[in-house]
């Protein structure tokens, strides 16, 4: 080989080394597919090229096509869709499907070298002569190399047209040096195609699995379903705000595409540790229920001393018969005002089994006044209309929850942190479990689990409690109030903020720069979307 061969070949390898490295650190798959293409094209000085790959279904589609000297590309990062239908490796009664010659590479496991489509026989170029005629191309060489993978699999064809001389340009056959150089690549880019189609997998496996773990949590219960759904959407909707702030204390903060996905896995597994949460604490809809609701228990006392109150009315009429004397005066108004009694308690503390959001100290008193009362059971024993455990937690100031429940569900905190640190994150997730262990922090370190302050949580981690609170505010599925409105929701939010329980500055860019507008028209009802005053919220 004359030395201008010598290093036309040299600069050639050399190409293909460097596209070799370019394809072992390219992450997308459709870059990753251009590259091959584009590579081989340059080692080859080809001027057209299409890359196609095989179906489970047992066909090959094409993915990117390119052709130099036309301006023409398609696939790959172009946005354009490929509108050629995918070509079947077999007829429908079975027979191989020889007469293309992609399929037949694929079929053959073999390089197919055509110095002239118009001279070739065996194959149906038909296609091909159709474009030449609408374009006025004329296609010539091809070269038609298989992409076998480490596992000997065929996951793909690499197809490049038209050879060119590269002193004069004309158009020649591939020679066997350029058929050695694209099989090289075609082997080396099977590979790295498989590792990168493995990785997206493997990605695609681990984000479904986390789904279903929130998805199974918010089927837990039947009063916070969505909530690890809706979080997620909360928190990158603030994120993105807070990564295109310009101004403020957060105009530094962004976020690289590595940060945004981190964050998102943190939203969605935040609740993971409500998996080894009771279901009777996560569901209890009232005060009074356990396995049941106790309050149907009281009920039944209360039909007791209705018996009661009844025998006791009749019993002093029935003495006035015997006497001889009418029953007293008073005496039906008093059994009258029994009954009135009894079923304005019983309406009341049915009422008060319902958690609120706060319940007042006047209120709390009467249940202590009418626990007083008493009534006889089954076995002639007086017992205290209510017991100890049901005034307690018929006192409940907040929600369904007596303190013990409450460190139950806060514990949910504990155990997600514990979940998430004992998992082996790869290094652009190490930060998931504390992203995701920080929703019920507090800015003054008065929240749980670890009662962190604003200084010790990273700006993620204040971003997911501001979308946690927000998303149980508005939420329509708790079992002891409705769905607030917008304009409610982000007053208490203020509140939050003055008060040190959320980031002032997020809260700011959440209502300043009208974050809650776009979640709000996803999963609001229309009713609670209501006229929102942000100047007065940002006082």
């Amino acid at each position: 080989m004359e030395k201008s061969g010598l290093r036309d070949l040299a600069h050639r390898i050399e190409k293909l080394t460097e596209v070799g490295i370019a394809l072992s650190s390219e992450r997308d798959t459709e870059r990753l597919l251009e590259q091959i293409l584009l590579g081989a094209k340059a080692i080859t000085n080809a001027d057209g090229g299409a890359l196609y790959s095989v179906q489970d279904d047992r066909t090959v589609r094409m993915e990117i096509i390119r052709t130099d000297s036309l301006n023409f590309a398609m696939g790959g990062t172009t946005g354009e869709h490929i509108p050629f239908p995918a070509i079947p490796l077999y007829a429908a009664d079975g027979a191989p499907n020889h007469h293309n010659v992609v399929t037949q590479a694929v079929l053959n496991d073999r390089t197919i070298n055509i110095p002239d489509a118009y001279c070739a026989e065996g194959f149906d170029f038909t296609g091909t002569r159709e474009f030449d005629k609408q374009t006025g191309y004329r296609s010539t060489s091809f070269l038609t190399v298989p992409m076998k993978n480490h596992e000997g699999d065929i996951i793909g064809v690499l197809q490049l047209l038209n050879a060119q001389d590269e002193s004069s340009g004309e158009i020649i056959p591939f020679s066997p040096e350029s058929q050695r150089l694209a099989e090289a690549l075609a082997s080396q880019a099977a590979i790295t195609l498989t590792n990168r189609r493995l990785i997206d997998d493997m990605k695609n496996l681990f984000e479904s699995l986390i789904q279903l773990i929130a998805n199974a949590i918010d089927e837990k219960s039947p009063y916070t379903g969505g909530h690890c759904r809706r979080v997620p959407v909360i928190t990158m909707l603030l994120a993105e705000a807070a990564h295109l702030t310009t101004e403020g204390p957060l105009k530094d903060f962004s976020l690289t595409d590595q940060g945004r996905y981190e964050l998102e896995i943190a939203a969605w597994l935040h609740d993971c540790g409500k998996i080894v949460t009771p279901e009777h604490v996560v569901d209890k809809a009232t005060k009074l229920e356990t396995v049941h609701d106790r309050i149907n228990l009281v009920d039944a006392r209360y039909e007791i001393l209705r018996r009661d109150a009844e025998l006791w009315w009749l019993r002093r009429r029935l003495e006035a018969l015997e006497n001889g004397t009418p029953p007293e005066a008073g005496l039906h108004q008093e059994y009258q005002t029994t009954l009135r009694s009894l079923a304005d308690e019983q309406a009341f503390l049915r009422h008060v089994n319902q958690g609120v959001e706060y319940m007042p100290a006047e209120q709390q008193a009467r249940v202590e006044a009418i626990a007083m009362r008493t009534w006889v059971d089954g076995k002639g024993e007086v017992q205290p209309l209510l017991t100890e455990d049901e005034v307690r937690n018929l006192n409940i100031s907040k929600g369904t929850l007596n303190p013990e429940e409450c460190e139950v569900v806060h514990n949910h905190v504990l155990a997600t942190i514990s979940m998430l640190e004992r998992l082996p994150f790869p290094k652009h997730l190490k930060n998931v479990a504390e992203y995701a262990g920080g929703h019920h922090e507090r800015m003054d370190g008065m929240g749980y689990a670890k009662g962190l302050t604003r200084d010790q949580m990273s700006v993620q981690a204040r971003i997911m409690a501001i979308a946690d609170i927000f998303e149980a505010l508005t939420a329509k599925d708790r079992p002891y109030k409705v769905g607030k409105k917008l304009s409610e929701s982000l007053r208490i939010l203020s509140f939050m903020k003055r008060e040190g329980h959320i980031d002032p500055d997020l809260f700011d860019i959440f209502v300043g720069q009208k974050v809650y507008e776009e979640y709000a028209a996803q999963y609001l009802t229309p009713e609670q979307i209501d006229e929102v005053d942000s100047a007065s919220l940002l006082k």
